[in-house]
């Protein structure tokens, strides 16, 4: 892993649970992580619930777009996270994976949305204290 790790944060549509882990990320890192996300079949825009729940708590999502994952950025990840919606990612040797298994928020309200949020963040902060130790 280099000076600044990298991470990408990875989900089908790259709509909702990967935005909102990328965004808790950028928020609690700052400048320290390089943050990625994307998705094998990427939706047009991020889900609205997703934007509203990450608002609630500071966190502006709303310019995030999302992406197609391509092969190069996989390979130049330190940390590639799925977020347990069955994406299949190239494996790489040396790189750490993890598959964090969350709800979908797809056509879920805010109040549905909120504890997704909550528990990525749990599972972000976890993953940032990792990153900080083997650095």
């Amino acid at each position: 892993m280099s000076d600044k790790p990298s991470v990408l944060f990875v989900c089908v549509h790259n709509a909702g649970r990967s935005q909102m882990a990328a965004g808790w990320l950028r928020h609690l890192a700052g400048d320290t992580v390089e943050v990625r996300s994307a998705g094998s079949a990427p939706a047009d825009t991020v889900n609205p619930a997703a934007v509203e729940a990450m608002r609630e708590v500071g966190i502006d999502i709303t310019g995030q777009t999302p992406k197609l994952l391509e092969y190069a950025t996989a390979e130049s990840s330190d940390v590639i996270v799925t977020m347990g919606c069955g994406d299949a990612c190239p494996v790489f040797p040396g790189k750490r994976y993890e598959d964090w298994k969350l709800e979908d928020p797809a056509g879920k309200g805010v109040e549905s949305v909120r504890p997704i949020r909550d528990e990525i963040r749990t599972r972000v902060e976890k993953l940032l204290g990792e990153l900080r130790t083997a650095a």
